[in-house]
């Protein structure tokens, strides 16, 4: 099956009881001795970070970026897993995502439920993030979790506790694991990989900000005076917001803020429609629209183009480059 590194940054699937509640207290080689392995492979173990993902940072995810394309540049490496908190999981796998162009997979993996317990998660989705590791060749960064295979792009955690915790809300299954077999059922479309950003001092601030009954913008008129390079706007319905706020929007892009435009319905793309505030003010307003990307990972692209670059113009055709997927890759099973 081949050489498989597994890196190791916690989350659940490392977690154990702390007295009061569960949290990442396991190191990788502990965790990876919990999963059966697939015949014929050879594992190793990175021990990156051991954290709760909703405590990871910017500087944590680009730390991850980094030993991801530091591992792959030995060419005995058939394949890498990483074990992470399924709260920001989807965020994390998507900023690898962006920066991979190596056929090899990188395959994300975590549990609903701590290591140890009688009906744990962990070890079949990592078995299943295993195999998928060292069967599959140019589909980009996957997600390996309750039997079923995603794409990064587009893949949210839609189930707070259940089992069966990620999904693509707008496409179809990526494919699927069982009886010691991956099925795919598609390829997935990415554009073309971004350079791996250098390692900033002090990571650009992007925020998020919800539209909503009776929002006005003070919170992104916030986000701009607290230093934020990039925000993303979660609009309503396919992307719509107040005239208001599309004022404050184009202020911010005067004065050089990234702005993205996301809607906090489940599935379906932003689309100008509406007026009077809606996708098609934002968008002429400068808010770039996000495609079917929700709000965490529509922030990581942004963040990604701000590290590409300084010059403003440049940030947001990156940012635009980066949310249109060429055709289809080559899938080699």
């Amino acid at each position: 099956m081949g050489r498989i590194v597994v890196i190791s940054t916690g989350g659940t699937i490392a977690s154990r009881w702390q007295g009061s509640g569960f949290a990442a207290d396991a190191d990788g080689n502990e965790v990876v001795a919990t999963a059966p392995l697939p015949e014929d492979m050879t594992v190793e173990v990175v021990d990156l970070f051991s954290v709760n993902s909703p405590r990871l940072t910017t500087a944590h995810q680009l730390t991850l970026l980094r030993t991801v394309h530091e591992v792959l540049a030995d060419p005995g490496v058939d394949g890498i897993v990483v074990t992470h908190g399924t709260d920001t999981l989807e965020e994390s796998a998507f900023l690898v995502d962006l920066h991979h162009h190596d056929p090899r997979p990188v395959v994300f993996t975590g549990s609903q439920r701590p290591m140890g317990t009688a009906d744990g998660d962990g070890p079949g989705n990592l078995y299943d993030a295993l195999l998928t590791a060292a069967t599959t060749r140019g589909l980009g960064v996957l997600i390996a979790f309750a039997g079923r295979v995603h794409a990064a792009r587009g893949t949210v955690k839609t189930q707070a506790v259940d089992l069966d915790a990620f999904a693509d809300p707008s496409r179809e299954l990526l494919g699927k694991v069982g009886f010691g077999k991956v099925t795919l059922l598609r390829a997935p479309r990415r554009p073309a990989a971004l350079p791996l950003p250098a390692m900033p001092e002090l990571p650009p601030r992007v925020d998020v900000v919800m539209h909503h009954a009776d929002a006005d913008p003070v919170l992104l008129n916030a986000a701009v005076e607290a230093g934020a390079r990039g925000i993303v706007l979660i609009g309503t319905g396919a992307g719509n917001a107040t005239p208001a706020i599309v004022e404050a929007v184009r202020a911010a892009v005067a004065r050089g803020v990234l702005v993205a435009l996301t809607t906090r319905v489940m599935a379906g793309p932003v689309t100008e429609i509406y007026t009077h505030g809606g996708a098609v003010d934002l968008v002429a307003a400068g808010a770039v629209p996000t495609g079917t990307l929700r709000a965490g990972q529509a922030r990581i692209a942004v963040l990604a183009a701000l590290l590409a670059t300084d010059d403003s113009a440049e940030q947001a055709r990156i940012l635009r480059e980066s949310l249109t997927p060429a055709g289809p890759v080559l899938v080699e099973a």
